[in-house]
Order: structure tokens, then C-alpha cells, then sequence
């Protein structure tokens, strides 16, 4: 096994919610064997504070993120690419080292309107569909190393 674990990138629009519930959510499941960085075409310049409060209900702590353009990752060896909204993928450039690119999009939460419990409702099954997304993602790279390691 390399000395160092493959880059996972995973881009948004604006970088404020539903990449960074991915990463969240990929570190914490594939950590051990993954190295997770989120970024945005167009940066929103901050992490979605409804964002972060729905992770700390799975404990997870968002909060330390940091809202960033995906040119900062321009020349660092990214394996995979993925994307989570679709302005991200028509504005995704190719990244050295890159293998692998998907593209799961998803609903973005910091539309949700009404009271900050209607929102927060919203928050969560965004939240839960990009967990059960990510975690099967995690399962599968986990399993492919184990047949690598036979």
C-alpha cells in the first residue's frame, strides 16, 4: 500500500453545504484510508451554519471547515473527483493524477425556506441521503482494498 492515501475531492457550486456534509460524512467512514477535501467553482466563502448543526446531530463536527476554491487543488494528485451538484460537473477540470470521476447530485439544502425547523428538516434528508450515499461509496473503496491486499 502507498505511503500516502488517495485524494477524494468533492466539489459543489458553492462550497457551503452539501460538499462539505459529504466530506464530513467520507472522513468519518473512509478516514482511516481516504484522504477527503471538499471545494467549490464558485465559493460561498463560508460553511452553512444549519450545515454544521445538522452534522453535529450524527457527530459529526463541520464546524472547523472552511469554504474553498478547487483551483487551490489544481496541482496536488486528486484520484477522484465528485461532484454533488450539477454546476459543478460542467465546470470540473481535469486534476493531475485523477482516475476516477462521478457525478451523484443532490437537492441543495440552503434553498430550504420557511422556519429554521422546516429548514432544518430539509438539512437532514439531504443529509441523509448524502450519508447513505457516501457510506456505500466507503464500503465499496474499503472492499476493493481488501481484494487489492489478497
Amino acid at each position: 500500500m502507498p505511503d500516502s492515501k488517495p485524494t477524494v475531492l468533492i466539489l459543489c457550486t458553492g462550497n457551503s453545504c452539501r460538499s462539505h456534509l459529504a466530506e464530513g460524512i467520507l472522513r468519518s467512514v473512509a478516514g482511516d484510508f481516504l484522504e477527503v477535501v471538499s471545494a467549490g467553482s464558485k465559493p460561498a466563502g463560508y460553511v452553512h451554519p444549519l450545515a454544521i448543526k445538522v452534522m453535529q446531530e450524527i457527530q459529526i463536527d463541520i464546524s472547523g471547515h472552511t469554504s474553498k476554491h478547487m483551483h487551490e487543488f489544481g496541482s496536488r494528485p486528486v484520484e477522484t473527483v465528485i461532484t454533488v451538484c450539477g454546476h459543478a460537473d460542467q465546470a470540473c477540470p481535469i486534476f493531475p493524477g485523477q482516475m476516477n470521476r462521478h457525478h451523484w447530485p443532490f437537492e441543495d439544502p440552503a434553498h430550504a425556506t420557511g422556519t429554521e425547523e422546516e429548514q432544518l428538516a430539509v438539512f437532514r434528508r439531504i443529509r441523509n441521503e448524502i450519508r447513505r450515499t457516501f457510506t456505500a461509496y466507503a464500503d465499496g473503496r474499503r472492499d476493493e482494498l481488501k481484494t487489492q491486499r489478497r
